[in-house]
């Protein structure tokens, strides 16, 4: 069976990495990724600095069959994906003459009329090549580069330019997921097993996810979670049915995630 394609995602922005904007997409991308077959192989936050944007950039689309930015697309001095992309590429960041008139009609029949002026067109600039990747939030583009899809930071915006997207992008078999879990019951106890599990099922991703919950004696308790994914549904529901043995070994073990509290 041939190999799933892979992703990598390019967060750009230094409001993340200071802690200013909290990122919204990594989860969204991710889940949506899996869903079409393109599991995400890797996540970094860069900083808006031209050279660590370009070389990422070339460094990861050789790397990985897709690569995704989200942030730096808007009309502001730090918005500077765009350029650094086709600097990447080695290509001319020009005006995109049908960009530039999709923009400049919807800027002018809005009520008041907004002036298309030139932070605005720095939207409508693009790597010589690229094909815009345009939704229903916004005239203002996202665009592809090969197999590079630059998106827009804000996350409605981001999410609307995705699935735009999406029917274009080959995918694999779908990732799925299986869960079980178990009320204080702890990884100490069931790591082995888990590892006995794993070398049985070595394609699949296992996980153990430690969370906490309240006592009947109003004290503080532990638990886990168990998630097998992968592209094999009958290899996922093994492994899930062998990993809830495993947790009723030492508790109650239920289906699905743990409700949250």
């Amino acid at each position: 069976m041939t190999a799933n394609p892979t992703a990598c995602l390019l967060i750009i922005g230094n409001e993340v990495l200071s802690g200013r904007t909290r990122d919204a997409n990594l989860q969204y991308l991710a889940t949506r990724l899996g869903e079409i077959g393109i599991p995400l192989r890797e996540a970094r936050v860069i900083p808006d600095v031209p050279e660590t944007i370009i070389d990422t950039v070339n460094e990861c689309r050789a790397k990985f069959t897709h690569v995704f930015t989200t942030g730096g697309i808007g009309p502001t001095h730090d918005d500077i994906t765009s350029e650094c992309v086709a600097r990447a590429f080695g290509v001319p960041w020009e005006v995109h003459a049908e960009t530039r008139a999709i923009m400049a009609a919807d800027y002018a029949r809005r009520d008041p009329p907004v002036e298309f002026n030139a932070a605005r067109l720095r939207m409508a600039t693009l790597p010589r090549g690229a094909v815009p990747i345009r939704c229903t939030e916004t005239t203002a583009p996202g665009f592809s580069m090969e197999n590079v899809h630059v998106m827009a930071g804000v996350p409605r915006i981001m999410r609307s330019m995705f699935e735009a997207l999406a029917p274009t992008l080959q995918g694999g078999q779908p990732i799925t997921s299986r869960s079980v879990h178990a009320d204080f019951v702890y990884e100490g106890q069931i790591a082995e097993g888990l590892s006995a599990i794993q070398a049985e099922f070595p394609a699949l991703d296992l996980g153990s996810y430690p969370y906490y919950r309240r006592r009947p004696d109003g004290g503080m308790g532990g638990g886990v979670a168990l998630v097998a994914k992968g592209t094999e549904p009958g290899e996922v529901a093994a492994a899930a049915q062998a990993m809830f043995a495993l947790l009723a070994r030492f508790g109650e073990a239920r289906e699905g995630e743990p409700a949250p509290e």
